[in-house]
């Protein structure tokens, strides 16, 4: 690039209005808070995710051997129950955690994300799940 290419392209850099650049720099920074917000949910969503897949395994094991026990038939509801306290006790934990809300933390970063893609449709904007900015192409009017 010779010193006349380099005059022009610094000529046009300097043209360009400085609300671009803001807005550039807006941008950048919510994509930045958003990523960043969204990373941080993730430790805590995994931890809710692991808490969910054990206690629904201790009660479907707990089912299991409830099902299969020949006692269960022949007792009433409450007393099978009373017999098999493994089970008992991990599906009032699970119910327990429904009521807490663990299936809305179990997917809290794809709740805000997708609530974020609602919002940046209006600016022909969209964000991935990790909270990465897509900026799509301008419609155009005829």
């Amino acid at each position: 690039m010779n010193s006349l290419e380099q005059a022009e392209v610094i000529r046009v850099v300097f043209l360009i209005p400085a609300l671009i650049f803001g807005n550039c720099r807006d941008l950048k920074a919510f994509e930045r808070r958003l990523t960043e917000y969204i990373h941080c949910l993730q430790p805590a969503t995994g931890r809710w995710r692991m808490l969910l897949i054990v206690v629904s395994v201790c009660t479907a094991t707990g089912a299991w051997n409830w099902l299969i026990d020949p006692e269960t038939q022949k007792v009433s509801f409450f007393t099978s129950l009373w017999n098999h306290p493994f089970f008992t006790i991990s599906c009032i934990t699970l119910i327990g955690l429904f009521f807490a809300g663990i299936h809305k933390r179990v997917v809290a970063p794809s709740i805000i994300a997708a609530r974020c893609r609602t919002v940046l449709a209006e600016y022909n904007m969209s964000c991935d799940d990790t909270g990465k900015l897509i900026l799509k192409p301008r419609p155009h009017v005829q």
